[in-house]
């Protein structure tokens, strides 16, 4: 329960001290996990401060020697371990630490299971989707690299870099790569790298060491804050063998700082090889589509039609003459069949008509009612007929009839 003070009725420093201690005793023993820094011992009591992996916080630890001592040659400082403690508060210094019980190494084993079951937890999320990763640029502006101060990384990054595309820039952000300090540091400086809108590319290096050493670039709050980075982020962290979980959130992932060098920074003189080579398949794609459209065109030009075009237009108009000759031919001859065609029908009719046998001196005898006489015996005595002759008509009366 909170105190009841006032500035006329204050409570003297003891017993709030007193009130801290009984809060801090309610906790019980508790397991708590760090990293030793600062082991020291004095006579039968070791003194040493459990820092948290990820924050800059710590706490003061204190046990007996033998405590220490049972837990094997693995305790040292920079050593994981999980630590059963009773929280205590020094009342007459106001100071807070832990009492001791019982230390136990995490192992590498142990380490390793952590580290599987993180990278469950990420891939279920979607985090290792290659659909994910974002290409590079093909020649960033300027490089973001995270690296340890005066490291082997940064000047294998830097001198490859350089020596590919000697006008490359870089900002560079020199962090702790291992230890407590470094997953705080290499997430401030890939805050700030990112934050920059110069850099296009960041790059987070360091070369090989133990598995333990590289445990800070598995660390779920740095592999979150990558995954969450606008910029595109190169992992180079280790060797070929060595694999963090950061190599997995990446969107590149380099097997050594120079190999992220050559896979951030295209190579000059490549690229100038890749110009020419592009340039005389050009100059030969052209020149190979002039020379085949000059002997198209040349053909073009022999052509009868466009090397003598007089010639053409006078083979048309001789064409043109025949076929006017043979129409009128056949104009002509179709006339004369028709004319021969006319002669004779006109003949035969001439040949055919009553006319003409009249002329010959034969006569047509008809009644008065035009019917023609054919027999003797058809006509009456005294009857009237006309005789029609070649020139003209004839009245005539029958006066008698003779027989055949």
């Amino acid at each position: 329960m909170a105190m009841e003070t006032t500035a006329e009725s204050p409570v003297p420093v003891r017993t709030v001290l007193q009130a801290v201690s009984g809060w801090i005793g309610r906790l019980g023993r508790i397991w708590v996990e760090g990293q030793i820094t600062d082991l020291n011992a004095r006579g039968g009591t070791v003194y040493l401060t459990l820092r948290d992996p990820v924050a800059n916080m710590s706490v003061r630890v204190v046990g007996p020697r033998a405590v220490v001592e049972a837990a094997g040659p693995a305790v040292t400082d920079g050593a994981r371990v999980v630590v059963h403690a009773k929280p205590d508060f020094w009342i007459n210094r106001g100071t807070f630490s832990l009492s001791v019980l019982e230390i136990r190494p995490v192992g590498v084993g142990e380490l390793l299971a952590r580290l599987e079951r993180l990278k469950q937890v990420l891939a279920s999320e979607g985090l290792f989707r290659p659909e994910r990763k974002r290409p590079l640029p093909f020649l960033p502006g300027k490089i973001g690299l995270i690296c340890g101060r005066d490291s082997d990384a940064e000047h294998d990054v830097l001198q490859n870099a350089r020596r590919r595309w000697p006008a490359v820039a870089f900002r560079v952000e020199n962090t702790a790569v291992q230890g407590s300090y470094a997953v705080g540091e290499v997430m401030e400086a890939l805050r700030a790298l990112d934050a920059d809108p110069e850099i296009d590319v960041i790059i987070i290096a360091r070369g090989g060491g133990a598995m333990e050493d590289l445990l800070p670039f598995s660390d779920e709050a740095l592999v979150r804050a990558v995954s969450a980075a606008r910029t595109p982020v190169v992992s180079a962290i280790g060797h070929e063998q060595d694999s963090p979980i950061l190599d997995l959130v990446a969107d590149v992932r380099a097997s050594t700082p120079t190999d992220a060098a050559k896979k951030t920074v295209p190579d000059v003189r490549e690229q100038l090889q890749l110009v020419r080579q592009l340039r005389d398949r050009g100059r030969r794609c052209l020149s190979g589509a002039v020379e085949r459209e000059l002997a198209w065109l040349r053909a073009v030009r022999s052509r009868p039609a466009l090397a003598d075009p007089v010639r053409e237009i006078e083979r048309q108009s001789e064409q043109v003459a025949a076929l006017r000759d043979r129409a009128r031919r056949c104009l002509s001859g179709a006339l004369d069949r028709a004319g021969d065609e006319l002669s004779h029908t006109r003949a035969r009719l001439l040949a055919l008509s009553p006319a003409a046998t009249l002329e010959r001196g034969y006569a047509i005898v008809q009644r008065e009612d035009g019917a023609v006489v054919r027999e003797s015996a058809a006509v009456k005595d005294g009857e009237a007929l006309h005789v029609r002759l070649a020139d003209g008509r004839l009245g005539v009366t029958v006066t008698g009839r003779e027989g055949s």
